[in-house]
Order: structure tokens, then sequence, then C-alpha cells
């Protein structure tokens, strides 16, 4: 049994996790936004389903996402599930990952959460009850070589996840981090093609830098992660909270 569907907002929700997430809610009955930056993207997503409501924005903008927020609730009400999907990722070494790397992933990652929170939880406050779900990363809970700026971003939202938690443990509101391994999007479908290009390794050979790292030997299909989502929104998961469920073939135990 889930939650009454109401209004659910998902940024980064136009394309791959959040547009599955997206797509799972509204199947299930929720009112649906999604907030992203590309406007093109969003446009596709409400060409799919037209009961979205899309807003686009920077989530790194504090004042643009609080005047979204307030825009779509009050356009379809409070919103009673808020999904932090948004993110961004780039590979380096340390040395070679400059500060305007660290701000642009810090931006997005980790203030977007805050800053979407910030802007979501007072009205969340007045419901009978709410959910927040962050898509973390196992990059959350372990290290990756050459993503020290992505990792830390992830560790950060992870840490807000579960002192939020706290903060909210008398309310009838929940806050989650889902940590998906690789899963399959585009990012990966584009990293496997750099691969490709710049090694001459087959894409079959290519992939299995991301899949070799699942004991299953395969990417995540972004829809295990939307049941995740339905599961955390679902009566069944109101004493769960704080937690960090990973997503990842075993990867992480």
């Amino acid at each position: 049994m889930t939650m009454v569907p109401g209004h659910a907002l998902v940024t980064g929700g136009a394309s791959g996790i959040g547009l599955a997430i997206a797509q799972a809610l509204a199947d299930a009955g929720w009112t649906v936004t999604l907030l992203g930056r590309s406007p093109e993207r969003l446009a596709a997503a409400k060409a799919s389903r037209e009961s979205f409501d899309t807003v686009s924005c920077d989530v790194g903008d504090a004042a643009g996402v609080a005047a979204a927020i307030a825009g779509a609730a009050e356009a379809r009400g409070p919103l009673s599930l808020l999904v932090n999907c948004a993110g961004v990722v780039t590979t380096a070494p340390f040395e070679k990952t400059g500060l305007d790397q660290w701000e642009a992933l810090w931006r997005t990652n980790v203030m977007g959460v805050v800053h979407a929170t910030r802007a979501a939880l007072p009205a969340m406050r007045g419901l009978p009850s709410g959910r927040i779900v962050n898509i973390a990363s196992t990059a959350s809970l372990k290290g990756y070589a050459y993503t020290s700026a992505y990792t830390a971003s992830k560790h950060a939202v992870l840490g807000i996840t579960r002192a939020l938690a706290l903060e909210l443990a008398g309310t009838g509101i929940t806050v989650n981090a889902i940590c998906p391994g690789y899963t399959d999007t585009d990012i990966i479908r584009n990293s496997v093609k750099t691969i490709v290009e710049k090694t001459g390794r087959s894409e079959e050979d290519a992939l299995k830098t991301f899949t070799g790292s699942n004991p299953q030997g395969r990417l995540v299909a972004p829809e295990e992660v939307a049941g995740t989502v339905m599961w955390l929104i679902s009566d069944a998961a109101r004493s769960v909270t704080g937690q960090a469920i990973a997503v990842a073939g075993g990867e992480i135990m």
C-alpha cells in the first residue's frame, strides 16, 4: 500500500533514472512535476506523458529553485514527495581535477539537494506525511578512483540524508537515499562510446568497465531504482528513514 498519491516533484526528471521514477509515479496516480535544466529534454518527457508538468531550472540556483517549487505547489498543490535526482559526474585524476570541476559538481549534486529540500520542506511539514528521496550513488558508500569530486559530493548527499532524517524523525516525513550502481542511462552509454573512440576497444569490452564491478555482471535498470522509490513511499516503509539503500547487484554489502 502506498501513500495516498499527491504531488511529486522529481529534479533531473527529464531523462534516465529521474524519468523512470516520474513514469512509475504517474502510473501509480501521482501528480508529477519534472524539474530539469534542458528545455529540450523536458519537452521530450512531456511529449511522452502529457500529465507531466515541467519546469526548466538549474538546481544550483537557489532563488530559481525556490520560485519553481512555489509555482509548482501553487499550480498543483504542496509537495508530499520530493525526489532529488539531478546530478552530474566528471572523471579525472585528483591532481587534474580543477576547482571549477569541484565547484560544478558541488553546486549541482549537493546544493541542488539543499535548495530543493529547503523549498519543499515547510509546506510538506503541514501534510499528514511526506517523503524525501535522494538519489545518491554507490559512490556515497565507497571510493572510486578518478572520481574524487563526484565521490565527495555523493558522500555529502548521504550525510545530509542521515542528518535530516533524524531532525524529522518526530514528524510524518521520512528521508532516505538510494545508491544505484552503474545504471543503463545516457551517461554510461556516452562513456562507453568515449572508451571505444579513445581506445579502439569493442563496445562489448568497453561496457565491461562498468558491468565488471557488479557481481551480477550487468547494468542496473532505471526501473529498478524507480521500484525502490515506490517501496519507500509505501506505508510498509514508514519506519525506514535515514537509510542508504544500495541497488547495485551485490557490489555493496
